[in-house]
């Protein structure tokens, strides 16, 4: 991807403003918070918890699990099935079992109805809003005020931080029986999940603001501790290894994120140039292309591409670093690859996409018209995409279908106005009756409705 892309919510005199690409939420902890897309990692999240949400008797479509820009330690559910991870969890975590360890005791809560009344009341809402509910209990917890009655306020609803984030002991248990109980029916160790609650146990002596969220949201007790120790003693599958693949994902991903998220001279002092480990490589990469180093950034994936030449991540990166660097034209070649490897990769489609308007060309408009359609197929809640699909129909003068995209994007930033004045100039346009009127008087009605 050109980067990894990053959904932000802007908090405001505790009020909420939603939307896409705008300034970091501000909190009692000073820090912010941004969602991240990356097809890469979420793929690897995926294969984690498939073999969990199949023990648990769930079905992976219906669970929504969203990666927060976040640099401490935290993993939770809310709204019903959201399962929302930091990207200090991923990037601390020394190996995959760790982290399929705490999706399993996450999975746990969700099959225990765990907070239900909470999790009903925000079952419909977006990712954005359940993460400032969530987010502002914790900057009560912060703030020294756990057991204060300060509430967040969004669309004039508050809720306590303590119904909020606050599992019982009791819950947490539960959990962990849970996750073992599914670690066990899909023959993996459950020594990752107990590596995980030794690293929160080192907290406990910690104050309250320095310590991680999750030691802070899950009590942790001696008896859960006990209770792992003593299930991983007698569980035959303790010492069964790691699947190479899964190691690899996993130091692939770390990598990755170090790399856009630490400062670049971090990341090249961590990882040293003769270290051949891929994530080290990735890390290395990409650290070059933000410091602008491209050609550099360029020799580690041309070296890591002769190896794997049907990698499509690395072909993805490849086109990232170029399309950077305002090298349009080239990047389209990597993007190609990428997606004929990967055809439902709707975030390298987009990339591919707006490399190709870029070249103000006929053919590649065609293209990119094409891509961004695939994209919007699998991907229709992304406002980026509608943009340049937007774009796209503009370049072949289809004006309905411009309205129409205009008309979704606005709608999916909340700017209700806009995307009925838009669908209703689609309206106008479209053929009465066709698949893209029917689409535009959805919206003009579910607009009006909210007026």
């Amino acid at each position: 991807m050109k980067r990894i892309t990053v959904f932000r919510a802007l908090w405001l005199n505790a009020a909420i403003s939603l939307g896409v690409l705008l300034t970091p939420l501000s909190t009692a902890t000073a820090r912010g918070f941004s969602f991240i897309r990356d097809t890469e990692i979420e793929n690897a999240i995926r294969i984690y918890t498939a073999p969990i949400f199949q023990a648990a008797g769930l079905q992976a479509a219906d669970i929504r699990i969203f990666l927060i820009n976040d640099p401490t330690l935290n993993a939770f559910v809310a709204g019903g099935q959201n399962i929302f991870i930091n990207t200090g969890l991923l990037m601390r975590a020394t190996g995959p079992n760790q982290v399929i360890g705490v999706l399993a005791h996450e999975t746990g809560h969700i099959t225990g109805g765990h907070l239900a009344r909470i999790q009903d009341r925000l079952s419909n809402a977006s990712a954005q809003t359940i993460l400032t509910y969530v987010l502002g209990g914790l900057a009560a917890v912060a703030s020294g005020q756990a057991g204060a009655a300060q509430a967040v306020i969004a669309g004039g609803v508050q809720i306590q931080q303590a119904s909020m984030l606050n599992y019982t002991r009791s819950m947490e248990q539960n959990a962990d029986q849970a996750a073992v109980t599914f670690l066990d029916e899909a023959n993996i160790s459950s020594k990752g999940l107990m590596e995980f609650l030794e690293l929160l146990s080192s907290q406990e002596s910690l104050i309250v603001a320095n310590q991680d969220p999750y030691a802070r949201s899950h009590p942790l007790t001696k008896d859960r501790i006990k209770f792992m120790q003593n299930h991983v003693a007698n569980s035959p599958l303790t010492m069964k290894p790691t699947p190479d693949a899964l190691q690899a994902m996993h130091e692939r991903m770390r990598g990755k994120l170090k790399g856009f998220l630490n400062e670049p001279e971090r990341s090249l002092n961590e990882f040293d140039a003769t270290d051949e480990n891929i994530g080290a490589q990735y890390a290395r990469a990409i650290a070059f292309k933000r410091q602008h180093k491209i050609d550099d950034a360029l020799a580690i994936m041309d070296a890591l591409l002769t190896k794997s030449p049907k990698d499509p991540f690395f072909h993805e990166l490849k086109g990232d670093i170029l399309q950077d660097a305002g090298r349009i034209r080239a990047s389209v070649a990597p993007y190609r690859a990428a997606v004929k490897i990967l055809p439902w990769a709707a975030l390298i489609r987009t990339n591919l996409a707006q490399s190709l308007l870029e070249l103000n060309d006929a053919d590649a408009d065609e293209e990119a018209l094409e891509n961004l359609r695939e994209a919007v197929r699998y991907e229709p809640e992304i406002g980026q995409i509608w943009r340049l699909l937007s774009t796209a129909h503009a370049r072949h003068g289809d004006q309905g279908n411009v309205m129409l995209a205009l008309a979704e994007e606005a709608m999916l930033r909340g700017r209700d106005a806009e995307a009925r004045g838009r669908a209703e100039r689609a309206l106008n346009l479209l053929p009465r009756g066709s698949s893209g009127w029917f689409r535009a008087q959805d919206i003009a009605n579910a607009t009006s409705e909210s007026k």
